[in-house]
C-alpha cells in the first residue's frame, strides 16, 4: 500500500506535538512532514526525528510562503494546527493576526500552485472562541450558529478570518474543526491573569490532547467519506467532558490536592460575561466520523495528568484534610497578586476603573460590585436539556436543496437580504451577492454564511484584517446595535445583555495593550 504524505504544521505545541506522536506511531501509513521553527527548543526536542526516514522536518516559518511550499508539494494532507495561541496572542494581537492569516493565505496558495490541488486535503484547527460567550441560558450550541467574536479577542478574529478565507479559496477538500479548550498536563502549571477570565458559572465542553491527537491522524485514513469535506465540526470529548468552568477548578484544584475554590480565589476576582465557552449539541457527530475519543472519565483524566507534572506541582496532596485550607490561606494572596497584574489582572481593571473593560465583562461597575462574595454567589450548573438556536431556513431540507425563497429567508432572518435574482440549489460553494441589516453588500457562499455563521464582514472586528492591521482604524464591536435588527444575532447577544446597556467598546485595543504597551 502506498503511503500517503502528512504535511503538519505546529508539531511543537500540545495538539500538534499529540498529533505527530500518533502518525509516527503509524509512520508505515504515513511520511510526515513538518515545518518548524529553528529554536533550539525545537531542535532538542525533534533531534531523535531528523535522520529518519518517515520524518522530513524543514526549519523555517510559516510566515515564508516558500517554507510553506516546499512542505506543501507532495503532500496528500496539510494538517494546519500551528499559529500564534493565548496567552501569547493576548499580549500581541497584532503579531497573531499577522501570523494566522498569512500561514492561511501560504497554504492555500501553495495548495492551489500544485498540479493536482483538488486532491490535496486541508484539515484547519479553529477554535471554540470564534462563536464567542454563550454563558447559560444559551449554552448549548452547534456549527452554524453566529460568529459572535467575544470583545478584544483578536486570537479568535484572526482564526475566524482565516476560517473565511479556506471555506471561499474554491479548493476541494477542506474542512474546519473548531477546537474547544485542550486538556493537557502542563495546563495544570499555568498562571497567568487570564486563568480570571472565565464567568464561574459559564461552561466548555474540553477536548483531551490525546483525543485531538487521534483526531489528527484518523482524518487522514481511508475510512473518511467524501461528504466530511467543506464543512465545519465541532470537537470535544464529549458528555462527561462538559462542565462548568467552577467545576474545572474543582478537579484542577483536585488534581494537585489544593483546597476548593472558594479557599483561593474570592468571587469577584471572576467576569461575568465575554469569554467563550459552549456546550456542544453536535460534537458527537464529528466521534461518528473518526472514531477519536477514548471516553475516560473526566475525574480519572484530571487525576492520571497530575501525575505526569512534577512532583512539587502535586506536593499538597500529601497534606492532611484538615490543614488543606492553611494552604488556600498562605496561597491566596500569591493568587490575588496574579489578579492584580497590570494590563489584563482583573482586579486592576476594577482599581483604575477601565470603562471599556469593565463594559465588556461586567456590564456595570454595580453588576461587579453584585457579585459580592462566596456565601452570596451562587454557583450552579446549567441544565443539560439540549436547546438549539433557530438558523433562520428549514433544516430538515439540507443546505444543499435549499432554494431561491429559503435563502431569502435565511437573509431576512438575519436582518438583510439576499440579492441573486436567481439560485440554482447545491451552488453553496460560490460567492453570492447579499446585504446586512446595516446596507453594507457583501459576498459570501452559502456554505458559510449557512453552515458557517459568518455573515456581513463589515460588520465584525474581521473588517480590519488584514489590511488595515497597521492603520489606526477603529476596530468595530457594534453588537448592540447588529442584535437590534438582526434576529439570528439577537439570540445569542440579549439574552446575556440587557436592553437599556450603553456597552463602551470603542478605544482600540492596540493602543493600550499589546504590543504597544
Amino acid at each position: 500500500m502506498q503511503k500517503k504524505t502528512v504535511f503538519l504544521t505546529g508539531a511543537s505545541g500540545n495538539m500538534g506535538w499529540q498529533g505527530f506522536k500518533e502518525l509516527y506511531a503509524r509512520k508505515n501509513e504515513f511520511n510526515i512532514v513538518l515545518l518548524l521553527r529553528g529554536s533550539e527548543k525545537n531542535k532538542a526536542k525533534f533531534k531523535d526525528f531528523e535522520n529518519d526516514s518517515a520524518v522530513k522536518i524543514v526549519w523555517g516559518d510559516l510566515g515564508n510562503y516558500d517554507d510553506v511550499l516546499s512542505c506543501v508539494t507532495g503532500a496528500d494532507f496539510v494538517l494546519h494546527v500551528g499559529g500564534m495561541v493565548s496567552p501569547a496572542a493576548d499580549y500581541y494581537p497584532k503579531k497573531t493576526i499577522k501570523t494566522n492569516t498569512t500561514a492561511m493565505r501560504n497554504i492555500i496558495d501553495a495548495v492551489k500552485a500544485q498540479p493536482n490541488p483538488d486532491d490535496i486535503h486541508i484539515v484547519y484547527i479553529g477554535t471554540v472562541a470564534e462563536t464567542g460567550d454563550r454563558n447559560p441560558p444559551i449554552h448549548w450550541a452547534r456549527c452554524g450558529d453566529p460568529i459572535k467574536i467575544s470583545i478584544y479577542d483578536h486570537y479568535a478574529c484572526s482564526k475566524a478570518y482565516a476560517e473565511k478565507i479556506l471555506a471561499e479559496s474554491g479548493l476541494k477538500h477542506w474542512v474546519s474543526l473548531r477546537q474547544s479548550g485542550i486538556l493537557y498536563p502542563a495546563i495544570l502549571k499555568n498562571m497567568d491573569p487570564i486563568m480570571f477570565h472565565v464567568p464561574i458559572n459559564g461552561v466548555l465542553e474540553w477536548a483531551t490532547v490525546e483525543d485531538s491527537g487521534r483526531l489528527l491522524a484518523n482524518v487522514c485514513g481511508d475510512s473518511v467519506p467524501e461528504s466530511f469535506w467543506r464543512k465545519f465540526y465541532n470537537i470535544g470529548s464529549g458528555k462527561e467532558y462538559r462542565i462548568t468552568n467552577f467545576e474545572f477548578e474543582e478537579l484542577l484544584l483536585g488534581a494537585l490536592g489544593l483546597p476548593s475554590p472558594k479557599k483561593l480565589f474570592d468571587a469577584d476576582w471572576f467576569i461575568l460575561r465575554n469569554f467563550h465557552g459552549q456546550w456542544y449539541a453536535d460534537s458527537d457527530d464529528l466521534d461518528r466520523i473518526l472514531h477519536f475519543r477514548a471516553n475516560i472519565p473526566v475525574k480519572e483524566y484530571f487525576k492520571n495528568m497530575s501525575k505526569q507534572v512534577p512532583a512539587y506541582y502535586r506536593a499538597a496532596r500529601l497534606i492532611p484534610g484538615p490543614a488543606k485550607n492553611a494552604v488556600g490561606v498562605l496561597a491566596k494572596p500569591f493568587m490575588k497578586k496574579i489578579a492584580e497584574t497590570e494590563v489584563f489582572g482583573t482586579l486592576n481593571w476594577k482599581k483604575n476603573m477601565h470603562p471599556d473593560r469593565i463594559s465588556a465583562y461586567y456590564g456595570t461597575i454595580e453588576n461587579w460590585n453584585g457579585i459580592g462574595d462566596w456565601s452570596t454567589f451562587k454557583v450552579e450548573r446549567p441544565t443539560e436539556e439540549v436547546t438549539l438556536l433557530d438558523h433562520g431556513y428549514d433544516e430538515s431540507k439540507g443546505v444543499e436543496n435549499l432554494d431561491i425563497d429559503d435563502l431569502r429567508k435565511a437573509a431576512e432572518f438575519r436582518g438583510g437580504e439576499f440579492l441573486e435574482e436567481s439560485y440554482t440549489p447545491g451552488d453553496i460553494y460560490t460567492l453570492k451577492k447579499w446585504k446586512c441589516c446595516l446596507g453594507h453588500e457583501f459576498e459570501m457562499s452559502v456554505n458559510l454564511a449557512l453552515r458557517g455563521g459568518h455573515w456581513c464582514p463589515e460588520c465584525t472586528p474581521l473588517s480590519y484584517i488584514p489590511d488595515d492591521i497597521d492603520s489606526d482604524k477603529e476596530v468595530k464591536w457594534n453588537y448592540d446595535e447588529i442584535a437590534k435588527k438582526n434576529p439570528f444575532f439577537n439570540q445569542v447577544w440579549a439574552p446575556l445583555h440587557d436592553a437599556d446597556e450603553h456597552n463602551v467598546y470603542g478605544r482600540d485595543i492596540f493602543e493600550e495593550f499589546g504590543e504597544n504597551k
